[in-house]
């Protein structure tokens, strides 16, 4: 889909909540007792999540995948700007979200033994992910903290009235 009209709710993250939620997936991964070779970071929205579980799991070792399919709310093509070639045995992927699984596809294709983990994941996208901590619905934009800021925001009830 890259129809920005697609989202009918909103779902905001806070910097606590994705520290949160990152370390919980650190907890879940660490249960596997698996020993990482690394760490992938799908880039950008995987770079944070990958710093905090990379902390937690004690892993040195991280590495980038950068990635380019969102223009604001659109998904478009995804463009490969810097990939990571292996067989992906041993390496655990981190992204911040899986959507339609689209990129995730094509992270797959490129480490196609690795552990791909996201924090939150929609219905589309969940068939494309090892590992995750919160599904949220299709329909629902997911607003992480980089790129938002604190300011007013109309309550549900008085948006809903105007329709």
């Amino acid at each position: 889909m890259s129809d920005s009209n697609q989202y009918q709710r909103s779902y905001p993250i806070s910097w606590e909540q994705l520290h949160r939620d990152a370390k919980a997936l650190a907890w879940r991964l660490l249960d596997m007792d698996i020993k990482w070779k690394g760490i992938a970071a799908v880039t950008r929205g995987g770079l944070v999540p990958a710093a905090v579980i990379a902390r937690e799991l004690d892993i040195h070792y991280v590495e980038t995948i950068c990635i380019s399919s969102y223009t604001w709310k659109d998904q478009g093509q995804a463009t490969i700007i810097k990939p990571l070639r292996d067989s992906g045995e041993g390496w655990l992927i981190i992204d911040d979200l899986v959507d339609t699984g689209k990129t995730a596809q094509v992270v797959r294709n490129m480490l196609p033994g690795a552990h791909f983990a996201t924090l939150y994941a929609k219905p589309e996208g969940k068939p494309h992910v090892d590992t995750f901590i919160t599904e949220v619905g299709q329909d629902t934009w997911i607003l992480f903290p980089w790129d938002s800021e604190s300011r007013f925001v109309e309550p549900i009830a008085g948006m809903t009235k105007k329709k």
